[in-house]
């Protein structure tokens, strides 16, 4: 069995190196030729042998490329195939400016309903200069659709206007019409009417009465709560002082105004009446909110509390 890899080779004894020169052959003359497996771009039939080819169909070809024959700069490849049946060679080239092919010999291309009309088309032979003219005329076509577009738009926006306006002045010359009817029926009754400027009905004067009594109400309520808080400040003040002046030894008058926390009166001692200044009125009852004292439901039921040890 001989080795995969060969590390040394066979030279026969009539072996000579110098015959291994490089040889230079002419390059190709004509197109680059080369072969290339493609599928049949549509489907055709051979005008030899009436055999269909349909579209898909995969052949090895010879694609030519020619360097003469250039659209606006795009290469156009030329390719070679052969008939499936009889052999028959069959040529057909691409074609930049459909973005399509053209079978040029060997077959007949079968007709495509979705492009249907394109063989009477009368752009296909034209130049580049009468494609240019006939696409400026296209745009300057569609621009003059585009502004009678716009054109018929604005038509129906004023017709729209008109309409609205036309509807509120029939409406204004119906009421007009109404309230003539009106005064001449009235006037044939012998009633005297006068067109005038109607002033506020009287529910519009019951509202407007009842708001201002609200808001007058208002107002004394606020100023009345504004001058409770007032005679209570004052009647806190003179407490205090009167309770720093019985523990300190010290007259009312010259503790009034000094801060401190309030004596714990004794228990033998009787509670003292403070008496309000006579200057100023009884304090009318307040709406604050007190906190009511929790009754001793344990005491109620006969429980003892444990004092706190500390």
């Amino acid at each position: 069995m001989s080795e995969r890899k060969v590390l040394s080779k066979y030279y026969p004894p009539d072996f000579d190196p110098r015959t291994l020169g490089r040889s230079k052959a002419p390059k190709q003359a004509g197109p680059k030729v080369q072969t290339v497996r493609l599928m049949s771009p549509f489907s055709m039939k051979c005008t030899s042998c009436g055999e269909y080819i349909y579209k898909g169909r995969k052949f090895n070809a010879r694609k030519e490329t020619p360097q003469e024959e250039k659209y606006l700069g795009i290469q156009i490849y030329r390719f070679y195939i052969r008939c499936t049946r009889c052999s028959a060679e069959i040529v057909f080239r691409t074609d930049p400016r459909s973005q399509d092919y053209i079978c040029e010999k060997g077959a007949k291309r079968n007709t495509d309903p979705w492009k249907r009309g394109l063989g009477d088309d009368p752009t296909k032979d034209e130049t580049d200069d009468q494609r240019l003219d006939r696409l400026e005329r296209e745009m300057a076509e569609a621009e003059g659709n585009g502004d009678a577009e716009r054109n018929a738009m604005a038509e129906l926006e004023a017709k729209t206007a008109d309409a609205k306006r036309e509807m509120a002045v029939a409406d204004a010359l119906d009421e007009i019409r109404s309230r003539n009817a009106r005064i001449e029926r009235a006037k044939k009754e012998g009633v005297e009417v006068e067109v005038v400027d109607r002033g506020p009905t009287a529910e519009e004067e019951e509202r407007r009465r009842q708001e201002r009594e609200d808001e007058e109400a208002a107002r004394r309520a606020f100023a009345f709560a504004r001058g409770q808080d007032a005679l209570e400040e004052v009647l806190m003040e003179d407490v205090d002082g009167e309770w720093r002046g019985s523990g300190a030894g010290t007259p009312v008058s010259e503790t009034r105004g000094v801060m401190g926390p309030p004596p714990v009166p004794s228990p033998a001692a009787p509670a003292k009446v403070v008496d309000a200044p006579t200057g100023v009125d009884a304090p009318a009852p307040s709406f604050k909110r007190t906190v009511k004292k929790k009754k001793d439901h344990a005491a109620l039921l006969g429980i003892k509390k444990k004092q706190p040890l500390v």
